[in-house]
């Protein structure tokens, strides 16, 4: 007959091996098809929200991504309709790699206006009609960035920078004081190499506001709240927007702690 004190310790061996099974990284697969024709999609972007990792499928539409059981994964392809993927029990336990079709959406062409520049054949006068992005970025001494962006040289650039100084992110803070969960996500991208190669080919946002939990307005505003000019909002790809609202997020904590 087992004596108390070799049930009690049976019992925490059930209990540690039943936690590291548990804590076990798994993993899913699957191939990503056009539902019109079956032909496998390359080059999708498969994001797994709760754990914030990243992929894309090879030539084959197939890709692995670490996940668990109820984790949801965003699938979003260029002129496809993005959607979500609860992964099941079943996906998990018998590692089979499933198809998911995504459909193509129709797409209609916008109209492009084109301003003309009349040139004259004067060099000099023609270089001055050649619109130039003059937006400026100055450094600040002790914080470790790359500066703040301040718009257009004029006479209230520099008020810009010293507002930018005592009030770099109050808008981020507001978005995100209350949601700490969205910032270690935040923190998460900017590690995950994976997810930062799909972002640097990335300008619709659309894996940002997903990650993030915001909408394409609210992103914009935090990143003009942070001082970048519309040209940079407008331009930048998510990689870049990604980086701005990170370093804003810092230079934030940084400041705080500075005025406590």
């Amino acid at each position: 007959m087992l004596k108390p004190k070799h049930i009690t310790l049976l019992l925490a061996l059930f209990f540690t091996v039943g936690i590291s099974f548990s804590q076990e990284d798994t993993t899913v697969k699957g191939v990503v098809v056009n539902a019109a024709d079956g032909n496998p999609l390359e080059n999708v972007n498969i994001v797994n929200i709760n754990q914030v990792r990243g992929t894309a499928t090879n030539v084959k539409g197939e890709f692995e991504i670490s996940a668990k059981v109820n984790d949801t994964l965003h699938l979003s392809y260029l002129g496809f309709k993005s959607i979500r993927v609860r992964v099941t029990n079943d996906w998990v336990k018998f590692k089979t790699a499933t198809v998911i079709e995504l459909t193509e959406l129709a797409m209609a062409l916008e109209e492009v206006v084109v301003s003309q520049i009349k040139l004259t054949g004067v060099l000099k006068v023609d270089i001055e009609q050649v619109p130039i992005n003059t937006n400026y970025r100055y450094s600040i001494s002790g914080l470790p960035t790359t500066g703040y962006e301040a718009g257009n040289r004029a006479p209230n650039a520099v008020n810009k920078v010293l507002g930018a100084i005592f009030n770099p992110a109050d808008f981020l803070y507001r978005m995100f004081g209350k949601q700490p969960n969205e910032m270690k996500k935040l923190r998460k991208m900017k590690d995950d190499d994976e997810i930062r190669n799909l972002l640097a080919g990335r300008f619709d946002r659309e894996m940002l506001t997903v990650l993030l939990q915001v909408d394409r307005v609210d992103l914009d505003e935090i990143v003009r709240q942070c001082n970048y000019s519309q040209g940079f909002i407008e331009t930048a790809n998510d990689l870049q927007i990604l980086d701005a609202i990170s370093e804003c997020y810092e230079e934030y904590k940084v400041l705080s702690r500075a005025r406590q």
